[in-house]
């Protein structure tokens, strides 16, 4: 891949990364919930779901995906309703153990696992996503040249751009509500607040097309 070309490529990369969606949201609710640093586990399960998704452009399946429709549906109601129901979770989520006054006392830090496996399904359980790919892969990659290094360096692109932005800004951004959560008050808000997001987003991409 020329310099210029990789230079377009993490251009664009920072411009998707940036675009809020599904691992946006998850990745700040994991921020204010367990923590900046914790937060990782979340995006670390996003990364293994884009390179799923690569991949399974690179193996020639993801026009498959966009050229059957019952496919692309299936696939796209699951991923709606997967983000619906962790809304819900969210929204009706109770605050953690608190002290009489009403601060809390010891919160509740979630396992890695499940954060990297909530992570992983909110990315993988998007199709849309696949067609993108489809539609974004082949103005990087060129044919006549050896096709596993092309891959290799677009893929350890978009994850890098993505690791960073998912890091650095939005959960970063969510440190500034974290404080929120010393009170039960604050802690039903954010998961309102998010729980709400998550259904937001469930709900559009199952009815944009």
């Amino acid at each position: 891949m020329s310099p210029t070309l990789w230079l377009a490529l993490l251009g664009a990369s920072v411009i998707i990364s940036l675009t809020p969606g599904a691992g946006a949201v998850n990745t700040m609710a994991n921020s204010i919930a367990s923590g900046w640093r914790r937060a990782i586990w979340g995006i670390l399960g996003q990364q293994t779901a884009l390179v799923v998704h690569v991949a399974i452009v690179a193996a020639g399946l993801g026009a498959l995906v966009a050229a059957s429709p019952v496919l692309f549906e299936v696939i796209r109601y699951a991923g709606a309703a997967y983000l619906i129901l962790l809304g819900v979770r969210q929204f009706l989520a109770r605050p953690t153990v608190v002290e009489d006054d009403g601060v809390v006392a010891v919160p509740l830090r979630e396992r890695a696992w499940p954060m990297f496996r909530r992570g992983l399904l909110v990315n993988l359980t998007n199709p849309k996503a696949i067609v993108f790919f489809v539609a974004f892969v082949p103005q990087f990659v060129r044919p006549d040249l050896p096709l596993l290094t092309q891959y290799l360096v677009l893929t350890a692109t978009v994850v890098a751009v993505d690791i960073v932005v998912m890091w650095g800004v939005f959960a970063t951004a969510a440190r500034g509500l974290a404080r929120l959560t010393a009170h039960t008050s604050g802690q039903r808000l954010l998961n309102r607040l998010f729980g709400t997001l998550f259904v937001i987003v469930g709900v559009l991409l199952a009815v944009v097309h």
